[in-house]
């Protein structure tokens, strides 16, 4: 008699989880309802994301949605975004596990969006799943944004060290959200979806490791060479170019390591330099034949009087003859360590005037 009431207790149980679980809606990674913003790896089970600024997002009708992550080394933060403002920081572990992203929301349409603020170095994050609260619906996928952009930067793009106010400039995690860096910031004004292929350290013709703009810019993963990024499926109108304050110091350093394994014993010359920019300009152009382009520098040293860089850009930009190609410097914000984030904000608004200027939609 026992062994049967154990046996039925079970099963209402069983039953009862069923129907709770049936009230929860949960919607996996390659479901059509989720909008993916970025360079994204998509596998057969879940979205693989590298880059700053990739984004999840879904649209419900209820009062909460979670979302099922595994981080790779538990180093990456997100910025959680619900119906366009900004609710809440996450940081990953490397455990596969649900976090909550909204709750208690009032009965009615909303939107989640996950926002990666930090850069690959950090790791990469799976993106298995998004939960919806019991009794919500999901809406029809967000729409895309009104424009394209793609920026191809450094730290200054990754919002490296933008929320370290106590003056160290900590590059590490807690401290870099490249949701309020510049370019994000100019992506929003122009309600524009936004890529973001950049890399902190990184220069064009030689970084502070083994690794340039001209051999990632292509790459899905990007620490993997044999990893392509299908150029066709995000064509941006707008492509913002933001390099060279890292050559700007490595080429006066033929101690570096990386100095010796790029240019041996040697500085390049001027002409070297114009050329390298300019190649990878160029590149930029065959993928994108009708985007136009801005060549930018700054806000850090490589921008300060009598710098020369800027200089470089110029010559580069003018030689290819190619009027959707303009130049953009940003003032030297005359202070230490990386853009703060006034100084991002100061950068953005900067950025958003030249454009509301020179750019036609």
């Amino acid at each position: 008699m026992r062994k049967i009431c154990t046996v039925v207790l079970f099963l209402i149980f069983a039953i009862g989880l069923s129907c709770a679980d049936a009230q929860i809606a949960v919607f996996n990674s390659k479901d059509p309802h989720i909008r993916y913003t970025g360079r994204i790896n998509m596998t057969d089970g879940a979205a693989e994301l590298y880059w700053t600024g990739s984004s999840v997002k879904i649209n419900f009708s209820g009062t909460g949605a979670s979302a099922l992550l595994r981080d790779e080394r538990g180093e990456n933060y997100f910025t959680v975004i619900v119906d366009g403002k900004v609710a809440n920081t996450i940081h990953l572990d490397s455990t596969k596990r649900v976090y909550t992203l909204a709750e208690g929301l009032p009965a009615g349409a909303h939107s989640v969006e996950l926002f990666k603020r930090t850069e690959w170095e950090m790791g990469k994050t799976t993106f298995y799943q998004f939960i919806l609260a019991k009794e919500a619906t999901v809406l029809p996928a967000p729409p895309a944004k009104k424009h394209r952009i793609e920026f191809f930067g450094n730290s200054i793009t990754c919002g490296y060290a933008v929320e370290d106010t106590t003056g160290q400039d900590r590059g590490s995690a807690p401290y870099e959200n490249g949701y309020i860096s510049y370019a994000a910031i100019t992506a929003r004004h122009f309600d524009a979806d936004y890529v973001c292929t950049a890399k902190s350290g990184i220069g064009v013709m030689v970084s502070w490791f083994p690794l340039i703009m001209p051999e990632m810019y292509n790459r899905l993963n990007p620490k993997d060479p044999t990893s392509l990024w299908d150029f066709s499926k995000y064509t941006p109108e707008l492509v913002v170019i933001n390099l060279f304050q890292n050559d700007s110091w490595i080429v006066q350093q033929p101690n570096n390591q990386q100095f010796k394994e790029r240019f041996g014993a040697k500085a390049p010359e001027s002409d070297q330099i114009i050329k390298a920019y300019r190649e990878f300009v160029k590149n930029i152009r065959k993928k994108y034949p009708k985007a136009q382009i801005i060549c930018a520098l700054g806000s850090m040293d490589a921008t300060k009087a009598g710098s020369p860089w800027p200089g470089y850009i110029e010559k580069a930009v003018a030689s290819l003859n190619d009027k959707a190609i303009y130049t953009h410097f940003f003032p030297f914000k005359n202070t230490p360590g990386h853009p703060s984030a006034k100084e991002q904000q100061v950068m953005a608004d900067d950025l958003i005037s030249f454009i509301d200027k020179q750019v036609k939609w």
